[in-house]
């Protein structure tokens, strides 16, 4: 789900970024290991469904923290935790861990604008079970405390739903400008197998004569990828402590299969966009 992801990176800067404190992170190193937990709420634009052209807003809540060394996240609809310690300082981070999503997708006709895809019938809310792996690494471009990931994930349907999975790649930059901003970039693809795409992006002869799309069956295969920017800028105290407003903005381009199904190419459309606003607290 788009703005789970974008909500998890933008609110994750608060955390990733404590860098941007370098009196800090030099004379007080054992600081970093101290529980830290933001949490956040904010409003979301997004489309009615992945694919969609009509947008509609919702509120996007999220908590994020660091117990010990050991990260979580959970942002809206998505829970991941990275069970491999972090370590102070410039220096490479593995990562590996579990993640539990609820997919959404058209599981609510009333959240739907157009009445074609509304015909089409709405989806149960499908349970998602994977994990993720991937490599970070402190102090790469501007500073000592800037950082660089990537990351692949993956996550299967364990309710019948779709019954099948999404792997998920990923890269972010995340650079402190100062003791109370901060910046990244992300990029990142949705690769789907094939109930996915026959779930939500096929349309059967029934489903024909009642939507009036035509009849497709959709492959497996890249679903869309995605470009994003991120900011943190702190309204109180720091990246370390305090309330900050955070925001960003993506567009995803919806590709192979799924992006000749007619959900895309005749109710929809390739282009996606989506932004967040909302505020945090650091604690």
């Amino acid at each position: 789900m788009l703005p789970t992801r974008t909500s998890a990176i933008i609110l994750g800067g608060a955390l990733t970024a404590f860098g941007a404190v370098p009196a800090r992170a030099q004379d007080q190193p054992a600081d970093l290991y101290r529980d830290t937990v933001t949490v956040g709420a904010g409003v979301a634009a997004l489309p009615d469904y992945e694919g969609s052209d009509d947008y509609r807003i919702t509120p996007v809540p999220a908590a994020i923290g660091a117990v010990k060394g050991y990260g979580f996240v959970l942002a809206g609809n998505q829970l991941s935790i990275d069970l491999i310690k972090d370590r102070p300082g410039p220096v490479w981070d593995f990562q590996a861990g579990p993640i539990v999503q609820l997919n959404f997708n058209r599981s609510s006709s009333g959240s739907i604008d157009d009445l074609r895809v509304r015909a089409l019938g709405k989806r149960a809310i499908a349970v998602e079970l994977g994990g993720y792996v991937g490599i970070g690494k402190t102090g790469v471009l501007t500073s000592p405390y800037d950082k660089l990931s990537v990351t692949l994930g993956y996550r299967h349907d364990v309710g019948g739903v779709h019954a099948s999975g999404i792997w998920n790649p990923s890269i972010t930059y995340f650079t402190p400008l100062s003791r109370k901003a901060a910046i990244g970039l992300f990029a990142s693809a949705d690769i789907v197998e094939r109930g996915y795409a026959q779930t939500y992006y096929s349309v059967s002869a029934a489903q024909s004569v009642a939507s009036g799309l035509p009849v497709y069956t959709a492959g497996a295969g890249l679903k869309n990828w995605t470009l994003g920017a991120i900011g943190s800028y702190s309204l109180t105290g720091d990246l370390l402590h305090g309330v900050k407003i955070v925001g960003g903005c993506t567009y995803g381009r919806m590709e192979g299969d799924i992006a000749r199904s007619p959900l895309v190419t005749i109710a929809g459309s390739r282009d996606q966009w989506l932004g967040t606003l909302g505020l945090a607290y650091t604690f």
